[in-house]
């Protein structure tokens, strides 16, 4: 379950001129919030029909990643430096830390530096292909080096222009993820309170 979030994402601004994964780095972290629309399609090998899920999503550079799925059914997945919690409807909230599961906690640093676009966490853990398509158009591929995600996932391919726009996984499994983010925002540039309590410590 955990793993349908690993989508995450890179939104990042691209400028007019030629794009550098070094650039992207800077103008994420001139973008301290975030919030998008997320369509997620998964196909599963064996079943004839893709799974469709949309939401909302929130980054916030100083409190992690608020991932809302409205449809088919409700789940949210809160991500930041200490934990993981993952919530659906009638349900008590699912608390995964460092001290309860490492691994996991490997991967939730993984996926930090994935939308920080962390040029030197990212070439210690993948192989990466960048490139600079023209028009503001970039695309970074992903093939992992090391577990656990060399054991979870063939690629991880990344596209945008002014912000990342289209995140395609390839697992092991022969599945395929396809996540499109629409109506990316970067105003107000703080946490509105509401927003804030998103991110307030499970009861």
């Amino acid at each position: 379950m955990i793993r349908l979030f690993c989508l995450l994402l890179t939104l990042i601004g691209a400028s007019a001129h030629a794009v550098t994964l070094d650039q992207l780095q800077q103008r994420f972290a001139s973008q301290p919030v975030i919030r998008a629309n997320f369509e997620q399609v998964r196909t599963i090998s064996g079943m004839s029909q893709p799974l469709v899920s949309r939401g909302q999503l929130l980054i916030a550079q100083q409190q992690g990643l608020w991932w809302h799925q409205a449809t088919p059914f409700e789940m949210t997945l809160i991500l930041d430096d200490k934990r993981m919690v993952q919530s659906m409807s009638g349900q008590p909230p699912q608390v995964i830390t460092a001290d309860s599961n490492p691994q996991m906690f490997q991967f939730n640093h993984l996926m930090r530096a994935l939308f920080q676009a962390d040029e030197k966490v990212l070439r210690e853990n993948f192989d990466l292909d960048f490139h600079d398509r023209g028009n503001d158009q970039w695309q970074l591929s992903l093939t992992p080096k090391a577990a656990p995600l060399n054991k979870i996932f063939n690629r991880i391919d990344l596209q945008g222009a002014a912000f990342l726009s289209s995140i395609t996984l390839d697992d092991k499994q022969g599945d395929k993820t396809a996540i499109t983010l629409s109506d990316t925002r970067t105003e107000p540039k703080q946490l509105t309170d509401e927003e804030r309590a998103r991110f307030a410590p499970a009861q």
